[in-house]
């Protein structure tokens, strides 16, 4: 639909978006790693450290020679793995533009557990849509919906850089964008069926989102790009009679 290229939205509380950064690195490092081990390797890695509903629900059991972790923790190993190098990088270019500034709001712990709980819910909800299915959910998507999701409702104001249909160059405010995007998940869930994207992960990572800004953010950060402004008391002076100044109270005359 779009690729995101830039905002021009500085960071305010932090520094530097160390966890973002960190996320993105430990995405390409272990796509690295099972893309130069080749197809064999993916396969593994995706059945051992994806997240495969029917083992998840106890419908069916993995064969001992993939057994690397407990069942339940591929809720958030499976964010980890892609497929190829489109996958990673329309993930990884998502996170890069729009992940640093929903750092900046929450801070870089709440923000580790916010991309943590993103990626669970992604799996929860794909699971959820079919309990019984063998095949292995992978890619970071329902964790950078969640990201999506959360710029939306701190910066819908902002103006991002982005390519309409991969093609057209337009600066545009985040909110048509990332709610176009989202409206297009929410169709896609509704209307595509079987898919090899998991439409319903979108979904269960969006809906996280939402919620989780509305409490990882700091007190201070206000929502929707709304100033939070307080009058402040101007001391107003005239002159009096004998040519000397007198101040006045903070609204006028006392």
């Amino acid at each position: 639909m779009f690729i995101p290229l830039h905002d021009a939205n500085s960071l305010k509380h932090i520094r530097l978006q160390y966890v973002t950064l960190g996320m993105i690195a430990a995405n390409v490092i272990v796509f690295l790693i099972t893309a130069l081990g080749g197809e064999a390797t993916t396969q593994a890695a995706a059945l051992s450290l994806g997240y495969i509903p029917s083992v998840v629900f106890d419908h069916a059991e993995l064969p001992a020679q993939y057994v690397l972790i407990p069942e339940n923790a591929t809720y958030i190993t499976y964010a980890f793995l892609h497929a190829d190098i489109w996958h990673i990088g329309g993930n990884m270019l998502f996170l890069w533009v729009f992940g640093d500034n929903v750092e900046d709001a929450m801070g870089h712990v709440r923000f580790f557990l916010f991309f943590l709980i993103c990626a669970a819910a992604g799996a929860l909800v794909h699971g959820m849509v079919d309990t019984r299915s063998n095949a292995p959910l992978i890619g970071a998507s329902g964790a950078v919906a969640g990201v999506v999701a959360a710029y939306l409702i701190l910066h819908p104001r902002v103006k991002v850089w982005i390519l309409a249909f991969g093609r057209v160059p337009l600066r545009i405010p985040a909110w048509i964008a990332l709610a176009a995007w989202i409206a297009l998940q929410v169709v896609m869930f509704l209307l595509a069926g079987d898919d090899e994207v998991s439409w319903a992960a979108h979904i269960g990572g969006i809906l996280a989102g939402a919620m989780l800004v509305l409490l990882f953010r700091r007190r201070a950060v206000p929502l929707f790009d709304r100033e939070i402004v307080s009058p402040a008391a101007v001391e107003v002076v005239t002159p009096d009679m004998r040519g000397e100044t007198t101040p006045q109270g903070p609204w006028g005359r006392q």
